[in-house]
């Protein structure tokens, strides 16, 4: 039975999944900030570049050890962005001995929809598809396979980086920032209307499962609980509204938050509160199934 792994070298994290198509043997993610300050210089930086590099290597010691037969390996916004990137696909080649391919916003999308929707009843469908990254936000919408995708440079780091300086974000910056995302989804909508039809919001990617986790007030990681929870627009706009006033010494108390996270959740909170206000959705089906599993499943 081959064994599969998929890495997804994102603008904030960089993931891992090994599976043999029954069961996923390993998830792993850390928080490596591979974007950092790409939007302003247009370059990845040294440092962001070893830390990832550091745990690519980590995972090829978990891939050794499950007899992984078959890799990809995904660069996405933040590598887009960059005019060193090849810096960076040499670093990674040599770590895992595969040369990251770099994902079109749309590829990303359609990737992360297959993961998504795998294991959704088609009959809930059409499925609007949310993924929300660290540099970019992919918009899928289909139902058996997706019919239409869209990717948007807007992400938590980005956003971040562009507009939430203070310490907490002045109520200037807040309404910049809303104002902001607003316009860019309005737009966005008036170009794709196919987008307006989904019958269900389905909510990828680290915002997204951490604005769950701190609704529900988990201590520690638990996927059971965060995959296929219905995240009400209610109870998003309430935990935005918590992270948005908070100091960052306060915010990384909150429960089901990561430390690393903290300084970029606000951001993150604004694109899903917005996202579930533009297109009038009451609730988001938060998945941990993504671009990873799209990935996996492509090679098995």
């Amino acid at each position: 039975m081959s064994v599969a792994a998929a890495i997804d070298c994102g603008t904030n994290s960089t993931r891992l999944l090994i599976s043999d198509g029954a069961r996923a043997i390993e998830r792993r993610m850390v928080i490596t900030r591979l974007g950092q300050g790409v939007d302003r210089s247009g370059r990845l930086d040294p440092g962001a570049i070893a830390r990832v590099t550091t745990v690519l290597y980590d995972y090829r010691q978990l891939m050794d050890q499950h007899g992984v037969d078959k890799v990809r390996v995904a660069a996405t916004s933040a590598a887009r962005d960059a005019s060193n990137r090849d810096e960076f696909f040499a670093a990674a080649h040599e770590a895992v001995g595969v040369v990251p391919e770099l994902l079109t916003g749309d590829e990303e999308g359609r990737l992360s929809f297959a993961g998504a929707t795998a294991d959704l009843d088609v009959h809930d469908g059409p499925f609007l598809v949310v993924d929300i990254g660290g540099g970019s936000t992919e918009f899928v919408i289909g139902s058996t396979e997706a019919e239409a995708a869209r990717s948007l440079d807007l992400g938590c780091v980005r956003l971040t980086e562009q507009l939430l300086h203070g310490d907490p974000p002045t109520p200037e910056e807040l309404s910049n920032a809303v104002g902001y995302v607003r316009d860019e989804l309005e737009d966005l909508r008036r170009q794709l209307p196919v987008l307006e039809g989904g019958r269900r919001l389905v909510g990828l990617a680290g915002t997204v499962s951490a604005v769950a986790a701190i609704e529900q007030g988990l201590a520690t990681y638990d996927r059971d609980r965060i995959h296929h929870f219905v995240l009400t627009k209610a109870a998003a706009e309430d935990v935005f509204r918590t992270v948005a006033t908070e100091k960052l010494a306060d915010r990384i108390h909150n429960p089901g938050l990561e430390r690393e996270r903290a300084d970029v959740i606000v951001g993150g909170a604004v694109i899903l509160v917005c996202v579930m206000r533009v297109f009038q959705f009451e609730e988001c089906l938060v998945s941990e199934a993504d671009i990873l599993d799209g990935l996996v499943a492509s090679m098995l």
